[in-house]
């Protein structure tokens, strides 16, 4: 028992050495600063933002009759985009994208073809979880089979929507399948139309 106390003395003499050592040391020099910064950015509020793959698309005979020639082509691919939070999202918000075309005007002088002859057939790369809706195929005119919706794209008509803004955050990717019909004796020659797409909410 003797022993035993001795050494647990010997350990107290020993640390308290130590420490004795350490709180008699003094500084060397003056000693080295060193500044601490950061940048702390502001957030941004996310946006809802629509971009299109291409600016031209060419369309080439595919399906023509002896009475209709028909020409197709593929839409470029148009992806909407929504960065924002479900809380910065208004209740009730949905959007949409839609497109409405120009009549083909010739280079060369011929009568243009009117917009009312160019349908789609719109797309959707969906993940499956029915956030977003295709928008319904649009007919020629010259398509009767297809009526009341052989309109064309004279006017507005729906690419893809969002049901629920809130719901389809995240990015959404939307085709479509572009048919032009014509007459058969239409004059030759390169023609141009443009369709304009729009992004609403």
């Amino acid at each position: 028992m003797a022993k035993r106390v001795t050494v647990a003395a010997f350990g107290g003499v020993m640390l308290a050495g130590v420490a004795g050592a350490a709180f008699a040391e003094e500084q060397v020099g003056t000693g080295s600063d060193v500044d601490v910064n950061v940048t702390i950015e502001d957030i941004d509020p996310g946006v809802l933002a629509m971009s299109v793959a291409g600016t031209t698309t060419t369309l080439a005979e595919n399906g023509s009759t002896e009475t209709v020639r028909q020409f197709t082509g593929d839409l470029p691919t148009v992806t909407v985009t929504d960065t924002r939070t479900a809380e910065e999202i208004p209740d009730g918000a949905f959007w949409w994208v839609e497109g409405t075309a120009s009549s083909f005007v010739g280079d060369a002088g011929q009568a243009p073809i009117g917009a009312e002859n160019l349908g789609w057939s719109p797309s959707l790369v969906d993940d499956g979880s029915g956030a977003v809706a295709v928008g319904p195929d649009v007919a020629p005119a010259l398509d009767t089979a297809e009526a009341p919706n052989n309109v064309g794209l004279q006017g507005r008509e729906l690419l893809a929507m969002a049901l629920t803004s809130d719901e389809a955050i995240g990015s959404w990717e939307a085709g479509a399948t572009l048919t032009l019909q014509v007459p058969a004796d239409v004059e030759p020659g390169s023609y141009s139309s443009t369709i304009t797409l729009s992004l609403f909410e």
